[in-house]
Formats: C-alpha cells, sequence, structure tokens
C-alpha cells in the first residue's frame, strides 16, 4: 500500500471540461500521470501537453518541483513548455499586428517560469525579441512587451548580457533618453539597462557613456515612485562599477545637481513610505558616499607634502593670527620655538613636529581635513576653542588637535566608513541626506559638544579617555533617536549633557543593583517561567503576522518578493509569491503550505542548501548570517534570507518555539530583561525607600496552644 505522504490530492482543470480530483502519486513518473489525465478527457498526444498552476505566476509543474505541490492545489492541463516556446517564437514574429502583440504579451507573462524560458531561449528567442526591439518603430504596448519579457528571460540567468549586440543597449538607452509619454517602456528601459551594467563591465562603460547623470537627475524629479526607484538602481549599479576617482566625479556632480536634496525633501520626507528598495538604494548610496573618505582614514600625514604642511599652518595662523604676523621679523631659531608653543597650545603632543601626531591611521588625514574645516567653517567657534583653552592651565585644557584626532576615528566607526554596503542592508542616516559634507558637518557640532562636556565633567588631562568615552555614549544615544537634520541633532545632543549621562547611568546601575539582592533574585527566577511565555507568544505571533522575503540570486539583487506567514491555530506555514497589488496576503491567497508536524529540523548560516556556493567576503557574509531553512519531508527545504537580523531573530525564535526548543536569540534575552525588570519595579513600587534585606525574616516560634476561639459572652454584649 503506497505511503499517504507520497500521496496528494489535488484538482486540475481543462477549458471546456468538467475538472478532475484525483491522487496525484509523487513516485510516479510525471508522463504517467500526464497520460492518465489525457485519457480520462480522450486526448491524444499527452506529450504535448503539461501541467500548470492556476494561481500565482501560473508555474509549469515539472520533475524537479512537483514536490512542492500540495493537497488542494488546483492545476490545469496546457500546452506544454516547448510547443508553448515554439507557438510563441513563431507569433512574435508574425506580420499581423494583433497576432504579434497578443504572442508578445503572453511571452511577457509566462518568461517567469523557468521552463518556458529554457525552452523559448533554446529557440534562439532572445535574438528574435533582440531584432523585434531593434526595428520595432511604434513605442506602444508591442515594445513594452518586448522589454518586459527580455527583462524576465534575463532574470533566469541562462545566458550573458554579452551575448546582446552594441545595437540593442544604443535603442534601450534611447528610450531612456527620449522624453516618452509611456513611464512603462522607460521603467524597463532603465531596469534591462541595471542589469546590463551589474553583469558586464564593458556594457556598463557604454551605458555610463551614453546614459548622461543629468538625464537620470531629470528621471528622478518625475513624480512616479516606480521610476525613480529605476532611476536609483541605475545610479548606484553605475557608481558600484567605477573606481574611486570616477565614483568621487559622478557623486560630486550628482551633489551639485541638487540631487541629495531633492532625495531629502521629495522622497525621505515626501513618500508616506519607502519601503525595502529605495532604503536599500539609499543606504548604499550613503555606504559609496562616505566610502570616498577611506584613502584619507588610511593614509598618514607625509611630512614632506607641501599641501599638508600648509593646511598645518593653516591651523595655527588661523588660530594666532598675531602671533603670525609678529613672528615675521623674528630669526629661524625664535620663530620655530615659538611655532612650537602655538602647535602645544592647539592640542599637538608633538608641538615640535606636529605631523607626528597624524602618523596613526585611521583616522589619518581625515582628522586633520576635520580640524581644516573647522577652523574654515566656524572659525569664530575654532579660535574661541583654541583660545579658551590655552589660556588655562595645561593639566585642565582641552588639546584641540588630540580630541579631535580621537573623535574623528569616533565618527569613522559610527558612520562605518570604508566599510562595503550589504547586499541587503537598509539602515540609512536621514542625516545624511540633510546637508553636504556630512561628515565635516557632523565632526563640527561634536567638537564643539565635547569641550563643552570637558568643562561640565572639569577633567584634566588624565580624564582624556574618560571624556571622550561620555562624548561617544552622547553621540550614540542622540542617533539612536534618528533626528532628520543637523540642527535637531544639534539640539538634541547638546541638551544630553554630562549631567544627564549621569542620571541614565544611575537609573540602569539602581536596575543593576536592585536585581543583585538575593530576594530579588529569587523574584526574577519566579517571574522568568511566566515571562519567557509571553515572549514565545510574542513570537508565534510574529509569524502568524507574516513576513516578505526578497528573492536573491548569486547574479544581482532582485525586486521579486515572497510571502511566509503561521496559521492561527499555529500548525501550517503558508507561502507564496507576492502580487503586486497584496501587501498582506490571508494564509488563504498562500497556496503553498509545510505542516509544523512534518518539520525536521531548522538549518542556518552555511548549513543552509542555498548558502553553500557563498564566498568569504563581507557582503556575502551578511546574506549568510541571515539566511536560514526549515528542513521538512524527505530532502525538502524551504529557504529564507531574512531582510534584517531582528527578522532573523524572531523568525529562529518562533520556529524553534513550535518545534518545542530553547528560544537562543540575543533578542529574547533583551526583552526578558526588559520585562523582568519592568515587572520587578511594579512588584517593588510599595517597598520604595525601605530596605530589602539580604535574609527573611525568622519565622516566629510555634504558640503554646491553638485555641484562637474568642469566647463571647452575654455581659458584653
Amino acid at each position: 500500500m503506497e505511503p499517504p505522504k507520497n500521496i496528494v490530492k489535488i484538482a486540475i482543470q481543462m477549458m471546456g471540461a468538467y475538472p478532475q480530483l484525483i491522487d496525484l502519486n509523487q513516485s510516479k513518473p510525471l508522463s504517467s500521470v500526464l497520460k492518465d489525465v489525457c485519457d480520462t478527457w480522450n486526448i491524444n498526444n499527452s506529450e504535448h501537453y503539461a501541467l500548470q498552476y492556476v494561481d500565482g505566476h501560473q508555474e509549469y509543474i515539472t520533475e524537479s518541483n512537483r514536490m512542492a505541490i500540495k493537497n488542494g492545489s488546483i492545476l490545469r492541463l496546457a500546452t506544454s513548455p516547448d510547443r508553448e516556446a515554439n507557438s510563441l517564437c513563431n507569433g512574435a514574429q508574425s506580420q499581423n499586428l494583433d497576432v504579434k502583440s497578443e504572442s508578445l504579451k503572453q511571452l511577457s507573462s509566462l518568461s517567469r517560469d523557468v521552463a518556458f524560458a529554457q525552452e523559448f531561449i533554446s529557440r534562439d528567442g532572445l535574438c528574435i525579441l533582440s531584432k523585434i526591439l531593434e526595428e520595432e518603430k511604434e513605442l506602444g504596448k508591442v515594445m513594452a512587451f518586448t522589454l518586459r519579457a527580455i527583462s524576465e528571460l534575463m532574470e533566469h540567468g541562462f545566458v550573458s548580457w554579452e551575448t546582446f549586440s552594441t545595437t540593442f543597449i544604443h535603442k534601450v538607452v534611447t528610450f531612456v533618453n527620449m522624453n516618452l509619454m509611456d513611464a512603462e517602456i522607460t521603467q524597463l528601459s532603465l531596469a534591462i539597462l541595471e542589469s546590463a551594467v551589474q553583469s558586464d563591465t564593458k556594457l556598463g562603460e557604454l551605458v555610463r557613456r551614453e546614459v548622461t547623470l543629468d538625464r537620470l537627475v531629470s528621471l528622478l524629479q518625475v513624480p512616479n515612485q516606480e521610476m525613480q526607484i529605476k532611476v536609483m538602481a541605475l545610479v548606484i549599479a553605475l557608481l558600484q562599477r567605477v573606481g574611486d576617482k570616477e565614483r568621487e566625479e559622478m557623486l560630486e556632480y550628482l551633489w551639485k545637481r541638487s540631487m541629495r536634496q531633492f532625495i531629502h525633501k521629495h522622497i525621505i520626507h515626501g513618500w508616506p513610505t519607502l519601503g525595502d528598495e529605495m532604503s536599500h538604494y539609499l543606504y548604499v548610496l550613503q555606504c559609496l558616499s562616505l566610502g570616498l573618505l577611506e584613502p584619507r582614514m588610511k593614509n598618514c600625514m607625509d611630512p614632506n607634502d607641501a599641501d599638508q604642511r600648509q593646511h598645518l599652518q593653516t591651523l595655527r595662523l588661523t588660530a594666532f593670527p598675531n602671533e603670525g604676523e609678529e613672528g615675521g621679523h623674528m630669526n629661524s631659531e625664535r620663530r620655530r620655538s615659538l611655532c612650537a608653543k602655538e602647535f602645544r597650545k592647539l592640542g599637538f603632543h608633538n608641538s615640535g613636529s606636529p605631523w607626528q601626531d597624524l602618523c596613526f591611521a585611521p583616522p589619518g588625514l581625515l582628522a586633520l581635513d576635520n580640524m581644516v574645516y573647522f577652523s574654515t567653517r566656524w572659525p569664530s567657534a575654532y579660535s574661541r576653542f583654541v583660545l579658551e583653552n590655552s589660556s588655562r592651565e595645561d593639566q585642565h585644557a582641552c588639546p584641540f588637535a588630540r580630541s579631535s584626532i580621537h573623535l574623528s576615528l569616533i565618527l569613522c566607526e559610527i558612520l562605518r566608513v570604508g566599510e562595503p554596503a550589504s547586499e541587503t542592508g537598509q539602515s540609512f542616516l536621514t542625516l545624511f541626506y540633510a546637508q553636504d559634507h556630512c561628515m565635516q558637518e557632523f565632526f563640527c557640532v561634536c567638537i564643539q559638544l565635547l569641550n563643552k562636556t570637558w568643562k561640565e565633567m572639569r577633567a584634566t588631562q588624565e580624564d582624556f579617555d574618560k571624556v571622550m568615552n561620555v562624548v561617544k555614549e552622547q553621540i550614540s544615544r542622540t542617533l539612536a533617536f534618528a533626528p532628520s537634520t543637523l540642527e535637531s541633532f544639534r539640539a538634541r545632543i547638546f541638551s544630553l549633557n554630562y549631567s544627564e549621562i549621569l542620571k541614565l547611568r544611575q537609573a540602569e546601575r539602581v536596575n543593576q543593583d536592585e536585581a543583585l539582592s538575593p530576594p530579588v533574585m529569587e523574584l526574577r527566577k519566579n517571574l522568568k517561567p511566566e515571562l519567557l511565555n509571553l515572549i514565545k507568544q510574542h513570537r508565534l505571533h510574529f509569524l502568524c503576522e507574516g513576513t516578505k522575503f526578497r528573492k536573491i540570486s548569486s547574479r544581482r539583487r532582485q525586486d521579486k518578493l515572497w510571502f511566509c506567514r503561521l496559521s492561527p491555530n499555529h500548525k501550517v506555514l503558508h507561502y507564496g509569491d507576492l502580487e503586486d497589488n497584496i501587501d498582506n496576503p490571508p494564509v488563504e491567497v498562500l497556496q503553498d503550505k509545510i505542516p509544523v508536524s512534518n518539520i525536521k529540523n531548522v538549518l542556518t548560516g552555511k548549513d543552509c542548501p542555498h548558502m553553500k556556493e557563498k564566498g568569504s567576503g563581507k557582503q556575502n557574509k551578511d546574506i549568510v548570517e541571515k539566511a536560514f531553512s526549515i528542513c521538512y519531508d524527505v530532502d525538502s527545504c524551504l529557504n529564507f534570507i531574512a531582510a534584517t537580523h531582528y527578522e532573523f531573530c524572531l523568525w529562529m525564535d518562533g520556529l524553534n518555539t513550535l518545534l518545542g526548543r530553547e528560544m537562543t536569540s540575543e533578542y529574547t534575552q533583551n526583552d526578558l530583561e526588559v520585562l523582568l525588570n519592568t515587572e520587578l519595579k511594579l512588584r517593588l513600587l510599595d517597598l520604595e525607600n525601605i530596605p530589602i534585606p539580604d535574609h527573611a525574616p525568622p519565622i516566629p516560634p510555634r504558640p503554646q496552644n491553638y485555641d484562637y476561639c474568642y469566647k463571647f459572652t452575654s455581659t458584653e454584649a
């Protein structure tokens, strides 16, 4: 008798016939299943037909994907992929415009399917489409269908973009450079060019020459969110395929064309929600821009470089202009002595050779750039900083140069200067797009804060590291509020003075001390199971809410999404491709499902089947760390790549809860600590200012008798 797990109950439809309800035997060859279905409807030549999903992308059923068929699936009998591909190849070359248009429309829809794409490409289908695009004069639906079909077929990665001629690329570039009324053609052309740039250096160079930055900025300003996403994708692709020098020139030109201001005003603050795609592109643009500072950060000062020496002299002369004029009448020995004295007042440790202070990388020359920018951008604040501290005793003076070098290093760490962009990262600073020269402007605010904090702490030279730790904490705590402008950042960070930092630390310390007393520890122990159960319910609720996951290929980042959610009874995982018009599909729409009872194991990282071939680069490492797979049935896995580390942790916690395992993520510990601390505070409110003994009070001795009955007499009435 056939094991039940090999039998799937499905329905099969065909136009003009009653549907068939069959028990699909998964161990039986698909050709035999098709023959049985065709025989029931008296259809000959079963090899000319194939099964296809009715819903979703109408994927063909093949031997490689048939195990994904679930109970209750609805299929239909359709023309086989090879015959359909042959028919559409002929239809696309028809002289009849209606036939040609209908064939291309159907082709643009079927091209998403892997089986069909293989058959169509094997018949030189891409050459046919390329010829249509090069020769077609009308820019109507025929052109839109052709572009979409090419885009979908190339997504499978069966052939290289090198197979297309330069004439083809030139024609697509023309669609981008023309002021078309049809936005769909422009968007599809942008997507094709982005793929070509990502995949081939030669084509990327061609696109960079033909598509001007002026044109891309103009298209970015079109009030169409989908158009803006495609433009940003192409801009990012072009920036990633050039060297540092060319990238710097391109970014400088884009900033001159007010691209940053437009993004800040009309995209970040203009869209209701940014979405994953745009958030990713803004994150990558920030990484690429800040990455231009990496050479300065990693290069030390060269004492033989005239420009660098001039920058040092500019710092000195800006702070002490009068002394500089008097030094012109002195001999060389007295002039060197005066310069050394002034560099010492500026806070250089090696006042005789100040360049030696800048021989550490990072922050390298970036610290010098920040100091020069501050002295020229805010000359009054710079002079006030230096003169105020030079009038103090050496022990109590805040050293400007030393502080600037350490502050520059802190900012490099916080802004992650030099780190490559993650393939799935989305966390960008709105502050970055609020003004030009983000790093330098950021430094100007923080160096003034550092001087203010130094005075509040009444610090000495021995307290230097302590002050820098406080400043770093002030910056980190302020950025946690995600200020949108430099002014809001300045206002918030200056309000977070040293006394506020002490209060926050004191509150955290008190909470920690309370938690360490034996009675409180025992109470925590008793509360922990209840609160852990609450966290488990939250994780299961998160899975029931569902999550969007992105399909990522080895070639490039794709914009296709799929959705997975847990059923309300916590017994079935439902998943499926995410349609364009459905943001949060219910379980009824998601056709594929996995019973929780069938889950055998959950794999993470490089143990996942879809992570076996990932390299050791930082970008791949970021993806591997957020990958997990659900193993079910026999050799079947559902593969995930979470968008964020937070989603990865919550899904792992939820799956471990479903499987009866312990939740091990860092967010579980954080949530547990927050809940425990909150619950403890509520329980201990009545005991405020009452010391809690370390040991329980002694139990009183037993009474001599247990006669607690009071004898009431009538005389007491």
